[in-house]
C-alpha cells in the first residue's frame, strides 16, 4: 500500500529499534483495564515492537501495517502466536470491522497519519468504552554521547526538529471531542547498540533523512566518525517510552 512516507528500505533497519518500557506498558494496561484475552488492534504496527509485547500479555492482536516489507518482518516475528493476524491498511482506514476492539494502539505511527482521521477511525472500530493508546520511544538527548549527536546534526541543519512525535499529545486527543480524559505514562528502557548498529540505525532515520536532504550521507559520515572516537564496541543509548492514554466516551 503506498503512503506518503516509504518505509521499505528501513524495514530491515526498524529489527535494531529498541522495545518499548515494560513499566510503562504495563502502566498502559493497568490505567485500561484489559483483560486477558482482549482483542487490540495494532495500527502501524511495523516489524511488531508494539505487537510482540501485547501478543506476549496474552491479549488477541490484528495488527495493522501497510508498508509490505515492514508487514513482512512482522509476520516472521509473531508466526509462533496463535493468537495474531495481520493486515494491509493505515491508521485513516484500518479495513477492520466496526466495534470490534477492546483497545487501538499506534506504537510510533501516529505521527504519520492524519491524527484526526486516525482518531475517528479509531472511534469506529472500537468496542463502546474501549481505549485508545499512542506512544513513543524518545532518546534522551540530553545524555552526553546524545547530546553530541544532535549537536552534529544541528550544526548542519537549522531550525532541526522532530516533529509532532515529540510533542504533548494530549491537546490533538481533546480536540477529536471523542474521548474521555487523556492519562500520560513514562517509563525508562535502556537500548544496547554496537557502533556499526548505531551508525544504521540513523542512516534508517527517516526523519533525518527529509530535513537533512543533500548533507543526509555527510551527517551520517560525521556521526559515524564521532562514535568511533569513543573506542568501544558498543554503546547505552537511553530512552523514555511516553504513552498517552484515553477512553472513549
Amino acid at each position: 500500500m503506498k503512503t506518503n512516507w516509504d518505509y521499505t528500505n528501513l524495514a530491515d533497519a526498524y529489527l535494531q529499534r529498541p522495545d518499548y518500557s515494560e513499566d510503562a506498558i504495563n502502566a498502559m494496561i493497568k490505567r485500561a483495564g484489559i483483560k486477558d484475552g482482549a482483542k487490540i488492534c495494532d495500527v502501524g504496527a511495523g516489524v511488531a515492537h508494539l505487537t510482540l509485547m501485547l501478543l506476549e500479555r496474552g491479549y488477541n492482536v490484528v495488527a495493522v501495517e501497510p508498508n509490505d516489507a515492514m508487514r513482512a518482518n512482522g509476520i516472521i516475528r509473531t508466526k509462533k502466536y496463535g493468537h495474531s493476524a495481520w493486515f494491509e491498511g493505515t491508521g485513516e482506514n484500518t479495513g477492520q470491522p466496526a466495534g470490534n476492539f477492546d483497545m487501538v494502539t499506534f506504537g510510533s505511527s501516529f505521527n504519520v497519519c492524519d491524527r484526526q482521521l486516525a482518531l475517528k477511525e479509531t472511534k469506529r472500530i472500537l468496542k463502546p468504552g474501549g481505549w485508545f493508546a499512542c506512544m513513543w520511544n524518545h532518546r534522551d538527548v540530553n545524555e552526553k554521547i546524545q547530546s553530541t549527536i544532535e549537536s552534529i546534526i544541528k550544526n548542519e541543519i537549522d531550525g532541526y526538529g522532530y516533529g509532532t512525535r515529540r510533542e504533548d499529545q494530549t491537546e490533538e486527543i481533546n480536540k477529536s471531542g471523542l474521548f474521555k480524559e487523556v492519562y500520560k505514562m513514562e517509563g525508562n528502557v535502556m537500548h544496547k547498540q554496537t557502533i556499526a548498529d548505531c551508525v544504521e540505525a540513523w542512516r534508517s532515520h527517516a526523519t533525518l533523512e527529509r530535513q537533512a536532504g543533500d548533507k543526509f550521507s555527510v551527517i551520517i559520515t560525521k556521526i559515524e566518525a564521532y562514535l568511533n572516537t569513543l573506542n568501544v564496541k558498543e554503546i547505552d543509548i537511553p530512552y523514555t517510552t511516553r504513552i498517552w492514554v484515553a477512553q472513549l466516551k
